[in-house]
């Protein structure tokens, strides 16, 4: 008789919240491994902007998922769900306990549901696409799109051309229509069959999060950031848009190019990451199965030793959490 496969473990929250510290910690103290769901840590050479774990970190715990593509290359969520599920079996099967840490939505869907199937676009059919909303627009995409159908599809944003374009795509490419697409979509096997998933999502008031954010930024700065971005150019990342319009990135290149002060830098940083912010914390209520929220206390900080003294507070609730 096989032994069960342990818990997956997502521990998620907005940046800067303390996801990274907590997870080294019950790494350490229960036998774990990390499995990075952030888009950007994917990228070599992406790492003081990332908040990428240290050398001696990743010699200390393990970390999966992390510098697995050059900055000037694509990488895509199935990319991403690939080499994720692969590590999760690899770290199940010695029996550790797999970590996910992250706060990139779609690759943290990437557990729970299908985010992508194999349907192959031929390019010439994306140069078909292109040339009709080229040619007609919006308009155009619809007239082609409806054509393909009995009834005009309605579980689609008729008013966002590019997911109108994708949708046609896909439409061509297999000869069926969008409900017939969506239907075998969610027919696919569950990605993490075998795995009881367990989530749980870290919170902090805004009036602690937010000098947090900024010393953390600060940091980023002193630790060489627009030396890192200066580095990344010359490995041509900017050819990748993914990588080039990170946060913080995207800043560092507007200064670069003089379309800022230095003066101005940690400035324009902070507001684009309190952006993104507000955007995770609404995506996580909303787009994933939340098992227990726990929020960290004012006085917290994201280091080791807080990381220690919370973890001895809050074991018993995440044991509990984790034998659910």
């Amino acid at each position: 008789m096989t032994s069960p496969r342990p818990p997956l473990l997502l521990i998620v929250g907005p940046t800067g919240v303390g996801k990274s510290a907590i997870a080294l910690e019950l790494a350490g103290r229960w036998g774990g491994e990390i499995l990075s769901a952030d888009s950007i840590q994917v990228y070599r050479g992406m790492d003081i902007g990332s908040a990428k774990a240290s050398a001696g970190e990743r010699a200390r715990i393990p970390h999966h998922c992390i510098d697995l593509c050059e900055p000037d290359r694509p990488f895509s969520v199935a990319q991403y769900r690939e080499r994720a599920l692969r590590a999760l079996e690899e770290i199940s099967s010695r029996g550790r306990l797999p970590i996910a840490v992250g706060g990139s939505g779609f690759y943290l869907k990437t557990f729970f549901a299908p985010t992508v199937d194999s349907l192959a676009i031929a390019p010439e059919i994306r140069h078909r696409v292109e040339k009709i909303f080229q040619d007609s627009g919006l308009p155009g995409l619809l007239r082609e799109l409806d054509g393909l159908h009995r009834h005009p599809p309605r579980c689609l944003d008729r008013a966002n051309a590019r997911r109108v374009m994708r949708a046609l795509e896909r439409c061509l490419a297999s000869g069926l229509e969008l409900d017939a697409l969506r239907d075998r979509f969610r027919a696919l096997p569950h990605p993490c069959a075998g795995h009881a998933i367990r989530t749980l999502l870290l919170e902090r008031p805004s009036t602690s999060l937010r000098p947090i954010l900024a010393e953390r930024i600060g940091a980023m700065v002193r630790a060489g950031l627009v030396d890192e971005v200066l580095s990344l150019r010359r490995r041509n990342f900017e050819a990748n848009p993914s990588a080039r319009c990170a946060v913080g990135y995207r800043q560092v290149l507007e200064f670069l190019d003089g379309k800022m002060a230095r003066a101005a830098l940690e400035e324009k940083i902070f507001a684009a990451t309190w952006s993104l912010v507000r955007r995770q914390r609404t995506w996580f209520r909303h787009q994933l199965p939340i098992d227990r929220r726990m929020e960290l206390a004012d006085a917290w900080a994201d280091s080791g030793a807080f990381a220690a003294q919370w973890v001895r507070e809050n074991g018993p609730a995440l044991r509990q959490l984790l034998e659910m």
